[in-house]
């Protein structure tokens, strides 16, 4: 819809309708209003825009690319009635990290449904190896990944903080592992399926940061 900078717009935040600790951001322009959907480094201008471009053209929103000093940032259109249906807004790597914990859950969920109890026990005692074997930030325990695996993730009160790094490996290792217990890869493919729980744009952005990666040969 929208390039803007900085200096065309005005950007305040107003008290979430339904969360005492929480501002939301919003930018006006033209007497329209937008919320913050995800924020890029300003080394990521192309990935930026290519996101943007994929939620006007494909999705047909109405959003606007800022382009900031330090960042580039996009908003999409809202009503300010509207925003207790507001899902938040997060970083691209948080995004990710959401991504790829949704595709845990989902294949934890598959084995426990179709192989069982035991199976599945087994497929959380292998991921919890994995993730500690890398030494992945915020896995302090066993319960830990438990809780990746079992709990509403718009209910977790602390998200990881992975690295892009840490995304990829962890998406490689799922691969194998789910290859392992069901026998096939079918469970890797039809990803906008297993990310229902994101909103549009957060799987807009997972997905189409997969189909630029080498991953896309696992995943599709």
């Amino acid at each position: 819809m929208f390039i803007l900078k900085r200096q065309d717009v005005e950007i305040s935040t107003v008290q979430h309708p339904n969360k005492e600790d929480r501002q939301v951001p919003i930018l006006y322009y033209q007497g329209q209003t937008f919320r913050l959907i995800t924020v890029f480094k300003s080394s990521e201008e192309e990935e930026a825009k290519t996101f943007w471009k994929s939620l006007t053209d494909n999705r047909g929103k109405a959003c606007v690319l800022l382009e900031e000093p330090e960042r580039y940032s996009i908003w999409g259109k809202i009503k300010l009635d509207q925003i207790s249906s507001d899902t938040g807004s997060h970083s691209k790597t948080e995004v990710l990290t959401l991504g790829v914990i949704t595709l845990l859950q989902a294949v934890y969920l598959d084995i426990e449904d179709l192989l069982g109890n035991r199976q599945a026990s087994l497929f959380a005692k292998d991921i919890t190896g994995i993730l500690q074997q890398k030494q992945f930030p915020d896995i302090s325990s066993a319960d830990t990944v438990k809780s990746f695996l079992t709990e509403d993730l718009s209910q977790m009160s602390k998200m990881p903080i992975w690295q892009e790094t840490h995304v990829i490996i962890l998406l490689e290792e799922l691969h194998k592992l789910g290859k392992t217990y069901f026998g096939d890869t079918n469970f890797a493919h039809q990803l906008d399926d297993r990310l229902q729980d994101m909103s549009e744009e957060e799987q807009e952005l997972f997905i189409s940061w997969v189909q630029k990666s080498p991953l896309n040969k696992l995943w599709q």
